[in-house]
């Protein structure tokens, strides 16, 4: 693993989608740089399972009952977090982003060769919601019984996950 520059965001609700009003995002730049195809093999020995290749949906989603990390395993995507007032990220090979229960994320653009790994916590079933007035009710309810992990996806026991989420 490389030592990867942590950025950290809230993104607040827009009416639509909830987001996370407690939990930031967590953008780890570079952090498989070295080995990206090992995204899910690193994110299940952390405890994060219940993982899929593929790539991600051109429209606004989220998910209200678990935290969601994806990891850039080959080529590059602009992914918007956070809805239409959200923000747009180019991520590339190595990237990992972990989206806590409510962040809507919807992929603008991507390279022919794009292809993420996801992962939940303990491997949790996930749902997956639009940005519709019926669906953020239900969702904001869920959003708040979703605990906080144990363990960071990236490094474990270790990592951004328990300075930036604990306590929350």
């Amino acid at each position: 693993m490389t030592n990867s520059k942590v950025i950290s965001l809230i993104f607040t609700d827009d009416g639509l989608i909830p987001n996370n009003p407690n939990l930031p995002v967590i953008l780890y730049r570079g952090a498989l740089l070295d080995k990206p195809e090992e995204a899910e093999s690193l994110f299940n020995q952390n405890g994060w399972l219940n993982s899929w290749t593929n790539g991600v949906f051109s429209y606004h989603h989220y998910h209200s009952n678990s935290h969601e990390v994806l990891g850039v395993i080959s080529g590059s995507a602009q992914l918007q977090l956070g809805g239409e007032q959200g923000q747009a990220f180019q991520l590339q090979a190595g990237d990992v982003v972990l989206l806590p229960a409510g962040t809507g994320h919807k992929k603008l653009a991507a390279s022919p060769d794009f292809r993420i790994v996801g992962a939940y916590p303990d491997g949790m079933d996930y749902n997956t919601r639009r940005a519709t007035p019926e669906e953020r009710e239900a969702a904001l309810k869920e959003i708040s019984r979703v605990p906080v992990p144990d363990t960071d996806p990236v490094y474990g026991r270790e990592g951004p996950l328990h300075e930036l989420w604990k306590n929350k």
